[in-house]
């Protein structure tokens, strides 16, 4: 029987498919899968950023830091070896508060970007809720007659830069950015020691702007508001007051009363963050005066003393 070019064509159609479906298998390989991507590191398996603040020269209060004293800490990542701008938000690490109790202990862990990034450090003391880097805002208490308002005027920064990663805590110098004003009142002509110790002596800062602001990226700080007067801490026969850095033009700087009778002081001058400034007054009866001589922390070379009526 002949077979039609039509029913010879369906023939060997269905021969070609039975030996594809019967024969050694060789059926079209499975597309690849794609790559899996490699996760995220897990935080058990990031570095933890630990931090080591130390104060030069000790802090201000002369006693370093305190049980539960508290810090800001912001992380800037560098961008290959160029360092990154510390900005409001959106930094490594945004104001994270630690808690002194022995060791610095965060709110929570913060973890370094990677095994390699480095990053800049910037750290300030007290802590606050901020919504500026560079106007951070601040005032030192116009009455430090209390132990616990002469500490509250403590302004602390520093930073450290270019830090690799580390498991190791990361040292930070800070330094203070006010200013530490003592005053020793001395017998003069007309006093004796004695009859000066017995005495009611009170001293009183004028003239001196108490509010500011941090700029956190260099640690500058600008005086803000208006002069207040500012009552000093009475200590071991020491007045002393932290003070805004500002330069002031002459003016009626201390008042010195003794038994009820004032004293004063006329002076301009520049108070510098971090320098302790020391002004030795040396009170005389007879004259209706008083004397005084200044020396700064940091000698600078100058005779700052004069005289007052």
């Amino acid at each position: 029987m002949k077979l039609s070019k039509t029913n010879l064509l369906l023939a060997m159609v269905m021969m070609a498919l039975s030996s594809c479906s019967e024969g050694s298998g060789s059926n079209p390989p499975d597309p690849p899968s794609p790559p899996v991507p490699t996760p995220d590191p897990t935080p058990a398996e990031k570095v933890v950023i630990k931090i080591n603040p130390a104060i030069d020269n000790t802090r201000a209060t002369d006693t370093g830091f305190e049980q539960n004293d508290c810090i800001g800490m912001f992380v800037v990542n560098y961008n290959g070896s160029t360092p990154g701008s510390l900005q409001n938000s959106g930094n490594h690490v945004d104001n994270l508060r630690f808690t002194y109790s022995g060791v610095w202990t965060p709110d929570q862990p913060s973890y370094w970007k990677d095994e390699t990034t480095p990053a800049d450090f910037y750290i300030y003391y007290p802590y606050q809720a901020i919504s500026s880097v560079t106007l951070i805002p601040f005032e030192v208490k116009a009455d430090q007659s209390t132990i616990t308002s002469y500490k509250a005027s403590e302004l602390i920064g520093g930073k450290a830069t270019n830090i690799a990663p580390t498991a190791t805590a990361v040292n930070i110098t800070a330094r203070h950015l006010m200013s530490l004003m003592e005053i020793e009142v001395a017998a003069g002509n007309g006093f004796t020691a004695e009859k000066l110790a017995e005495a009611d002596v009170k001293v009183k800062i004028n003239g001196l702007k108490t509010h500011s602001t941090l700029n956190l990226t260099d640690l500058s700080i600008t005086p803000t508001g208006e002069a207040e007067t500012i009552t000093p801490l009475a200590e071991n026969k020491i007045f002393k007051a932290l003070v805004v850095p500002q330069k002031i033009e002459e003016t009626n700087l201390i008042t010195v009363t003794i038994d009820g009778r004032d004293f004063t002081f006329k002076k301009g001058f520049t108070f510098e963050g971090g320098k302790r400034h020391r002004f030795t007054i040396t009170v005389n009866k007879t004259s209706e005066g008083i004397n005084v001589n200044i020396g700064a922390w940091e000698n600078d070379g100058q005779e700052n003393g004069g005289n007052a009526e």
